[in-house]
């Protein structure tokens, strides 16, 4: 038995998975909790908001969920697996991945619904601060519970798109990497990793949405579409500036792999 485990985490490949489906599940954890936030882009860096029309809606910017730094990253990682192992790997990884979440959101939930202790309410109002101070929190915050609910307690619609949008992007994500690799071989990696992630990018925009607000809050099907627009505008913008760390991510891997089981993985990868 403790030859097998030795044998394990002495090969290079089963190591490289372990480290990359950690970092990807982690990845796709983080994004979905930290998505409740929406923020500000233009704000953020300084710049007045945008006031973009589409579709007869107006004053759109690029308020967008703070779920979006990572979800790129998230679909770089899905290239860089499916290069090494294929299909197979994506597909195990994301059915793990929407498991993990829908685990993580049942354990959130559950976590909502405990009685708070007396005390933890108010515990964030630190008695030793000045009055001023004390005043200012408990007017942002006056019940650190209800603000506990708020956060974590996402709708039931936006859960089940952003999961099912997970999972088609996803497979969309496998499956035109796949057919761009067939054509053009090992030539042209920023090809099929960007225009696989731009198509599955593109669909994932606006599948959440249609479930979670067309579906799930009565959101006209023309706002659906604006606002999936600018979400994929910004989606657009990152796939390309992203595209260098695909490169990088191939050269750390080729060379902790060596060439030969480097080639060998990618050969196993395409035949799948």
């Amino acid at each position: 038995m403790s030859l097998r485990i030795a044998n394990i985490f002495s090969n290079k490949a089963n190591i490289l998975f372990i480290l990359l489906s950690g970092f990807f599940i982690a990845n796709a954890i983080i994004a979905e909790f930290i998505g409740v936030k929406i923020f500000s882009l233009e704000k953020t860096f300084g710049f007045d908001p945008f006031s973009i029309k589409l579709f007869g809606n107006e004053n759109l910017g690029f308020n967008l969920s703070a779920g979006v730094l990572l979800w790129p990253v998230v679909f770089v990682m899905t290239d860089v697996i499916n290069e090494y192992f294929g299909k197979r790997g994506v597909r195990i990884l994301s059915y793990m991945a929407v498991g993990l979440i829908a685990y993580a959101f049942v354990m959130i939930f559950g976590a909502i619904g405990l009685s708070p202790a007396d005390f933890w309410s108010q515990a964030h109002i630190l008695p030793d601060l000045p009055i001023e101070e004390q005043t200012a929190i408990r007017e942002k915050v006056g019940d650190y519970d209800y603000a506990y609910k708020l956060v974590f307690g996402q709708g039931l619609w936006i859960i089940i798109g952003s999961l099912i949008a997970f999972l088609v992007g996803q497979f969309v994500d496998v499956i035109t990497f796949h057919r761009i690799k067939e054509i053009t071989g090992e030539k042209k990696i920023w090809l099929r990793a960007t225009g696989s992630t731009l198509v599955s990018q593109f669909i994932d925009s606006f599948v959440v949405l249609f479930i979670a607000f067309y579906i799930g809050a009565n959101w006209s099907f023309t706002t659906v579409l604006a606002i999936g627009l600018v979400n994929y505008m910004y989606k657009f913008t990152m796939a390309v500036i992203l595209t260098p760390l695909i490169y990088l991510a191939h050269f750390i891997i080729d060379k902790y792999l060596g060439e030969e089981l480097a080639q060998a993985l990618k050969q196993q990868a395409l035949a799948q």
